[in-house]
């Protein structure tokens, strides 16, 4: 009998015994929990630095023989018959002639075409922009800026500006030389019309045909030690971006035209400059002839559930084409920038 008892008290001492631990771990877990939280997902995505959120666009297709862009200077024709919007005359138009040159001969010198070529090496591992083999080089002396001359009207495509690429190379040119370089940046057309009212002193532009336009047109003249009124001088690439899952299958088309056509075909969203620029006019070459599309927005009226004409710059037609996960043509050295900036337009 005693021992039973025993037994029971010993049964009991353990049941009592366990349900303690039992009660000091579960209030142990619930301190810690209480001291040290977990922390939430949102809030660390809302920490995420901006750099490190990457854009859905990547390069799906590029160095195409037809997608090659090259790239011009033109100096300005001070007797050139300048005009408005409207096409009504400008009359007492001053153009900045030997600004306008010294910048030219200063791209064109060994020191410009050295940075030029340089430009991206550090950031990409490449360069943005290639001299071409047979540009015209300048090795005469660059005059200093005086009151008259300092400052010098530059009317360029969105593509150099976005790029970098002036921010980069004027400083060099201005602080050696004390020029002031005011840069109006848009697509390749209004920047040539803002030449062709008299608001530029040189142009730096890639579309052969319009350039080609604006000399026949006499906006242009040659300069000393040239032969021609244009000056190309360098290229890249232009690029087929999209996003990384390829729905129309395009980084594996045969060709840039192939590409297009692809896209034109499932009806993927594609997002245009629809700007008349010179990455517009090279878009359109590549679509399907059949379509009808020209750089006129009346010509893509039966495509707009797929194709967006824009009217924008480059840098902000890519932040259109990420955010919409679009198809896009682009210069490289922008794209490159755009997304290396985490696709931030700056």
């Amino acid at each position: 009998m005693k021992k039973i008892r025993i037994g029971i008290v010993a049964l009991l001492a353990a049941f009592v015994m366990a349900l303690s631990l039992t009660a000091c771990s579960s209030q142990s877990t619930e301190t810690a929990t209480e001291e040290t939280p977990a922390p939430a997902a949102e809030e660390a995505t809302e920490t995420a630095p901006a750099e490190e959120q990457a854009t859905n666009l990547t390069i799906l297709y590029e160095e195409d023989d037809s997608l090659i862009n090259t790239y011009s200077l033109l100096a300005v024709n001070p007797d050139a018959p300048f005009v408005d919007a409207d096409g009504n005359e400008v009359a007492d138009v001053a153009i900045n002639s030997e600004g306008a040159a010294a910048f030219i001969d200063w791209m064109l010198s060994d020191e410009g075409l050295e940075l030029i070529a340089d430009y991206g090496m550090e950031d990409f591992g490449e360069s943005l922009f290639t001299v071409n083999d047979d540009a015209p080089h300048y090795e005469g002396e660059i005059p200093q800026a005086t009151d008259e001359t300092k400052a010098i009207r530059l009317s360029t495509t969105t593509s150099v500006n976005d790029s970098g690429l002036l921010d980069y190379l004027l400083p060099y040119f201005q602080d050696e030389y004390g020029y002031e370089v005011e840069v109006y940046s848009a697509g390749t057309g209004k920047a040539i019309a803002n030449a062709e009212s008299g608001n530029a002193d040189a142009i730096l532009v890639h579309s052969k045909s319009q350039e080609e336009e604006f000399v026949a047109a006499g906006f242009a003249y040659t300069l000393p030690d040239f032969d021609s009124e244009r000056l190309s001088f360098m290229h890249n690439y232009f690029v087929l971006c999209g996003p990384a899952d390829d729905p129309a299958g395009v980084a594996d088309a045969a060709t840039a035209l192939d590409a297009f056509a692809q896209i034109a075909d499932g009806k993927y969203p594609f997002v245009s400059r629809g700007d008349a620029s010179g990455t517009h006019t090279k878009e359109i070459s590549l679509w399907p002839e059949d379509l009808g599309i020209t750089t006129e927005a009346d010509s893509v009226a039966d495509y707009t559930d797929w194709y967006t004409y824009s009217n924008a710059g480059m840098g902000a037609c890519l932040a259109m084409a990420n955010e919409t996960n679009a198809y896009i043509l682009s210069d490289k050295a922008t794209f490159l920038t755009f997304e290396a900036n985490g696709g931030i337009v700056e």
